[in-house]
């Protein structure tokens, strides 16, 4: 075991922040190109007992600002979240959680709980999924894309994904869920099938070990919006979390969280809108250069592509994160 030498605690520094997305039996489809966004029950299982068999402390997200002045160096801390709000999060994820007595912190995003947004990489997985060709507009006329194989599928997804995030998301949301209705694909249906609504949601949060936090209005990557419309995504989105618990929202992750959707700006605008955290997917464990500034945390995440325990146990020891460097 790796923090058995001495090296992995050393790189970890206070601990590890896993990200997760769907918590679910895996259901094998023809092109699986978010199978990163999924891990089996059993996975989150072995990952948990992983980390406490390495004296990891489980710790809820909110905790940690007081964990890092009033709670024991010595002790890295293991944190889970899950982005998005999925059904499954409460149906197969919980029971795991409720197993080992650990807190878990799922980011809610408004406008899927409340169905005035989609979900596009589902949207976009299921039409690929739905049809042997699509006709697809990218800006110079209707293109043909043949999806009739494995490959060709997933080559358009990537082909239509790479034009989603940016300027006009929105927008390019808009064109993805109308090409795909015309081939029988409801991208509406879709988020009312994966996603808790906010009964479900404050359900959940009668479990103690469940909590919640802000990831926003629209999930739109927030290095493109203005800093007002920024700022609304940030805020609007607190205050309906704290409409459902009860309690002050201070956390907060944002959508998609690589460096490209989240700028130096949006690091510091989610501190002065009042949280105390924010969270990215910038791959890294809670050293104290990453602690430097609590708007911008990093995280690891649980991949379904890699559903292995002694995974789980390297990359929360911090070493990999320093061998690229």
């Amino acid at each position: 075991m790796l923090s058995s030498l001495g090296l992995g605690r050393s790189l970890s520094g206070r601990g590890v922040i896993f990200t997760l997305h769907h918590v679910r039996p895996h259901v094998a489809r023809a092109c699986e190109p978010n199978r990163h966004l999924e891990v089996t029950p059993e996975f989150l299982d072995q990952a948990i007992q992983a980390v406490l068999e390495d004296g990891y402390v489980p710790l809820a997200l909110s905790q940690l600002p007081d964990w890092l002045k009033n709670g024991d160096p010595s002790r890295p801390v293991a944190i889970f979240t899950l982005d998005d709000g999925y059904r499954d999060n409460a149906v197969h994820a919980a029971p795991v959680f409720n197993r080992h007595d650990v807190p878990f912190t799922v980011f809610v995003t408004r406008g899927l709980t409340e169905r005035t947004h989609t979900l596009w990489w589902e949207t976009l997985e299921a039409l690929v999924n739905a049809t042997g060709e699509i006709d697809y507009d990218f800006g110079n006329g209707v293109e043909l894309l043949e999806t009739a194989t494995p490959s060709q599928k997933l080559a358009a997804y990537e082909r239509i994904g790479a034009g989603i995030i940016g300027g006009h998301e929105a927008e390019a949301i808009m064109q993805l869920n109308e090409c795909a209705r015309s081939y029988g694909v409801n991208a509406d249906a879709i988020v009312r099938d994966l996603v808790m609504d906010r009964r479900e949601l404050q359900a959940l949060t009668a479990n103690p070990l469940a909590h919640l936090g802000a990831h926003t209005i629209s999930h739109r990557a927030m290095a493109f919006l203005n800093r007002e419309a920024a700022i609304d995504e940030m805020t609007a989105s607190a205050i309906y979390v704290t409409g459902i618990t009860g309690r002050r929202n201070r956390i907060f992750s944002y959508p998609y969280g690589f460096a490209e959707a989240v700028s130096k700006r949006d690091r510091d605008l989610a501190l002065e809108c009042g949280f105390d955290l924010a969270v990215t997917t910038a791959p890294g464990t809670l050293t104290d250069r990453a602690l430097a500034h609590m708007g911008g945390l990093p995280r690891v995440s649980l991949n379904g592509l890699f559903q292995k325990a002694r995974y789980v146990k390297a990359l929360a020891s911090g070493i990999p994160f320093k061998l690229l460097n």
